[in-house]
């Protein structure tokens, strides 16, 4: 393959299905699911799925002052900033630009999966996640997901349990 941007026989980005094989979770491949459509957005992949908003896993990238980190955030609800800064003890937390998600995760927003990155980054996933037996995150492009139970998605994810999404009043 020859673009950065092709799919293997799965629909994963090759970069996410070479990730795969190093964590010796092949058997995903047959899992992945492949839209024509893009589902970029949580909405998008819930309804392309068949599934409920919240059992959708955003990996979305923050500059932590300047720091790329990852937060994996269940598709119905946003990350409170105000509470990542806090958990990483930060000066200030931003949401990164298109180029730095790009550059750290080697993917393009909207299919940034929940590891397989180019560079390491530090990784909090929210409590939320694991109130359902199984989430569907981005496997490297947003045109292909993949089911997996939630603890096991943290764990090779790398990440931190953390409480960081918005709370409603």
């Amino acid at each position: 393959m020859t673009s950065v941007d092709a799919f293997d026989s799965s629909g994963a980005h090759p970069r996410f299905a070479a990730a795969l094989h190093e964590l010796g979770l092949d058997e995903l491949h047959g899992r992945i699911r492949r839209f024509p459509d893009a589902t970029r957005t949580a909405a998008e992949a819930a309804d392309a799925i068949g599934c409920e908003l919240s059992e959708i896993c955003k990996s979305l990238i923050f500059a932590a002052d300047g720091v790329p980190v990852l937060v994996l955030m269940d598709g119905a609800s946003r990350v409170d900033v105000e509470r990542v800064r806090e958990e990483l003890g930060a000066q200030k937390v931003t949401r990164a630009k298109a180029d730095v998600v790009r550059e750290t995760t080697g993917y393009a927003i909207g299919g940034v999966p929940p590891f397989g990155h180019r560079t390491r980054t530090r990784v909090l996933a929210d409590r939320s996640l694991l109130e359902h037996d199984v989430v569907w995150a981005a496997a490297g492009n947003p045109h292909a997901v993949f089911p997996m139970e939630p603890k096991d998605l943290v764990a090779h994810a790398g990440a931190v349990l953390v409480d960081v999404r918005e709370r409603t009043s």
